[in-house]
């Protein structure tokens, strides 16, 4: 079974999606299930990981709502307000939900990325992972240094960085966010999503071989086991279609592995970190 382990939708008149505005015209709109199912249809993409786009407990409850509706949501990576001493409390409301898969720390939206490690991110997250729950980080190139502390305060977090962490891919640098990756790819609970790379990149001029080098790093760095695709869609399309996002990761992933060594990335490894079962994916077999 294949699996997008990151993907979004939302209602805009929700007003929680500050950071979509008129001016980005290709996300202004509502974005359903019905619209994305096209393409999940069109490469055999069977479930869906939906994640929140905005920090808010409402959104969150929102997008758990869709997943009553649609079949092809596996799982939902939802928010939680790690400042609030009532975290726990609402975080055991969203657990009883079928689909609530774990929660997303939005570490990229921090004026102060050591907001991180501050004493109670500390404790929420060493919460979590006595807990083993899924813990996504949005967070950028330039942030790395706070999540590598992170995880060495917290070492048994379950964790997966979003995006690979945004690298420079328009500048095409490596360093030194693959030194502060290799560090955080030796905490083996921790994953990295194969996800939002077209929109680190020229928007309007990427080539394929832009992206190769930052895929075949997260190859070498966390394995094969370890790496998810995402098409971050709709995000993906300021710079890219969805049939495009799956062909740049192909490509450069089949420069090196089999399409049989590939197909994990494509499903069995977000099943395995979010903990899907039999019943958020509808019976299927992975």
């Amino acid at each position: 079974m294949r699996i997008d382990a990151h993907q979004h939708y939302w209602k805009i008149d929700r007003n929680d999606y500050g950071w979509i505005t008129p001016e980005i015209p290709v996300l202004f709109r509502d974005y359903q299930p019905s619209d994305l199912e096209p393409h999940l249809q069109k490469h055999g993409i069977s479930r869906t990981i939906l994640v929140q786009a905005a920090p808010t407990v409402e959104e969150t409850e929102y997008i758990l709502g869709l997943s009553e509706k649609a079949d092809s949501i596996a799982g939902v990576v939802g928010w939680l307000d790690l400042e609030n001493p009532s975290f726990k409390a609402q975080y055991r409301r969203f657990r009883e939900h079928l689909k609530f898969t774990g929660i997303r720390v939005m570490i990229q939206e921090m004026d102060d990325p050591r907001l991180l490690l501050s004493t109670p991110y500390l404790e929420a997250l060493s919460y979590f992972a006595e807990e083993d729950l899924p813990v996504d980080l949005l967070v950028l190139a330039d942030q790395l240094p706070q999540v590598v502390e992170l995880l060495e305060r917290v070492p048994g977090l379950r964790g997966v960085i979003d995006h690979l962490a945004k690298p420079p891919v328009a500048s095409g640098r490596l360093e030194p966010w693959r030194s502060h990756m290799t560090e955080i790819a030796q905490h083996p609970g921790i994953y990295c999503k194969l996800s939002g790379m077209v929109t680190e990149a020229d928007s309007q001029d990427w080539k394929q071989e832009d992206f190769t080098a930052y895929v075949h790093a997260a190859l070498d760095l966390f394995g094969p086991d370890r790496l998810m695709f995402g098409s971050d869609w709709p995000v993906c399309l300021m710079a890219a279609t969805y049939d495009e996002v799956v062909e740049v990761l192909r490509q450069a992933l089949q420069e090196r592995l089999s399409p049989q060594e590939m197909e994990p990335i494509f499903g069995a490894n977000a099943a395995g970190f979010y903990k899907l079962n039999s019943q958020s994916i509808g019976g299927l077999t992975i």
